[in-house]
């Protein structure tokens, strides 16, 4: 081969080389680009709940634990009519047994340098993401919210269902609330008094221990001081004799001294919320109780993931005892000096008549339950698809072992539901014999409900109304007798 030929051919084979070369390099940094844009791209869907996105400063929100404390972030919160709200704010894991390092699927707090409003929820520094990690449903926190709503539990936590990214990576359906402090927008107590002699708030909380908390015990019933977060001395001191009086009145069992020291009305109702429930942890946290002008008030309600149904039947006896529909379930912490008064149940039993419609109403075909597995079922669809937290998981040896389906899982809670309260109507008698809805008097249209149940036209009515002659039945025989009645009959 000649000299000027060996030369040329030198020369493409480099120029050969070099063209692979950039080929490559190209291609490394054209896919490599592409898959660190697609990792930072979030799906796309039609908006249906708010979305909120979160961008931790160290990129590490979805390793987060709790005892990495508060993580400096970037927030951005569009609701569906297009607003957006835009902030810096501190984040960090949040909750108890959901904050368990094996639990993947984290409660997170986040937190406002100054009070802001969030989705026209009011104001305030702090904001809760619920996980609902526990709840195959996602329905029960929510549930549990309306109703304390419909029952007129003061200070009750505005809540709306919201999607979540964290670092460009979808976390699922969360519940988005306030959570449970003081605040002109949250529980408007007075906590400021110069001489600690003001309103507080307080959670029942059993046995557990963390860093940074205020424990008290008062006659053998363990608290958190919550309000003031951090209470000096004599604040300590107040909270604890005032008390003191309270449970000292209500162990005497006098109804016109319980009254000065205690809403008798809150009490009334969140023992009704909690009783329909039958909340696992009644006896153990996440229950609170303020004071305020003078007199304890029971509430607001908090943390109902693992209630109506939702507790593992083989785990200790209170496991079996929160599973079942029947039983009672609530008279524990301070109830257990209240719920055996019969002056108390008699004003249980007032606020379950004049509520009974709206118990009735959550599992009622059309109802709150059914409404909301409408509205929100393609948000439910995607926790599960989307961001990975497939139905059937074990969670948690306290938690009911999930069925394997939402739509099984979804139909137990609406049954359990009904069955509990249909036990709660026979248990507390809200009605007289023959009043089957409930408005206080027996007439022809009492006749008329009863006999579109007999005829499977009206699937509820509360039976222990309907069952004239109280036989454990509503058959034909209750609907003469009630006629009967109304034709002046004997």
């Amino acid at each position: 081969m000649k000299k000027d030929e060996m030369i040329q051919m030198l020369f493409f084979r480099r120029l050969l080389t070099l063209t692979t070369c950039t080929a490559v390099l190209l291609s490394c940094l054209f896919f490599g680009g592409l898959t660190a844009f697609a990792a930072e791209t979030e799906p796309q869907w039609e908006m249906t709940v708010p979305q909120i996105r979160v961008t931790t400063e160290n990129g590490n929100g979805t390793t987060l634990q709790k005892e990495d404390g508060y993580q400096n972030a970037q927030i951005t919160i569009t609701d569906t009519d297009g607003s957006v709200l835009s902030n810096s704010c501190q984040f960090k894991v949040r909750g108890n047994t959901t904050a368990l390092s094996w639990v993947e699927k984290k409660a997170f707090t986040f937190k406002f340098d100054k009070k802001t409003d969030v989705l026209g929820m009011g104001k305030g520094k702090k904001w809760a993401l619920i996980a609902n990690a526990f709840d195959p449903t996602l329905l029960r926190n929510y549930m549990a919210l309306s109703l304390a709503k419909k029952l007129g539990l003061a200070y009750t936590s505005e809540f709306r269902f919201a999607e979540l990214w964290v670092d460009g990576v979808f976390r699922g359906c969360y519940l988005l609330a306030e959570p449970v402090q003081e605040g002109k927008d949250r529980v408007n107590i007075d906590v400021k008094s110069n001489e600690g002699k003001n309103d507080f708030l307080i959670e029942y909380e059993a046995s557990r221990q963390e860093d940074g908390v205020t424990y008290f015990t008062v006659q053998n019933l363990r608290f958190i001081a919550s309000e003031p977060e951090e209470p000096d001395e004599t604040q300590l001191d107040y909270i604890k004799s005032t008390m003191d009086a309270v449970l000292s009145a209500v162990r005497r069992g006098n109804p016109e001294e319980i009254a000065q020291k205690i809403d008798v009305a809150s009490f009334a109702k969140f023992y009704l919320l909690n009783e329909f429930l039958k909340t696992f942890d009644f006896d153990m946290s996440s229950v609170f109780f303020y004071y305020q002008n003078g007199r304890l008030c029971a509430g607001p309600a908090w943390d109902y993931d693992l209630s109506a149904g939702n507790a593992n039947p083989d785990y200790l006896p209170r496991g079996l005892a929160a599973h079942g529909t029947e039983g009672v379930f609530a008279d524990k912490n301070i109830y257990r000096y209240l719920a055996d008064q019969d002056w108390f149940i008699d004003a249980v039993r007032s606020e379950y008549r004049a509520h009974y419609s709206d118990f009735v109403g959550i599992y009622a075909d059309g109802g709150l339950l059914d409404t909301a597995c409408a509205q929100y079922g393609d948000v439910f669809s995607r926790n599960y698809k989307e961001a990975g937290w497939f139905v059937g998981k074990w969670w948690i040896n306290i938690q009911m072992k999930p069925l394997l389906t939402y739509d099984k899982n979804f139909a137990y809670l609406k049954d359990w539901c009904r069955q509990r309260n249909m036990w709660m109507t026979g248990c507390y008698m809200p009605f007289a014999k023959g009043d089957v809805n409930g408005d206080g008097t027996v007439t022809v249209n009492d006749v008329t409900l009863l006999q579109r149940f007999l005829a499977k036209m009206q699937p509820d009515i509360p039976l222990a109304a309907a069952d004239v002659n109280a036989d454990g039945a509503v058959t034909v025989e209750d609907a003469t007798l009630m006629q009967r009645r109304l034709a002046e009959y004997e």
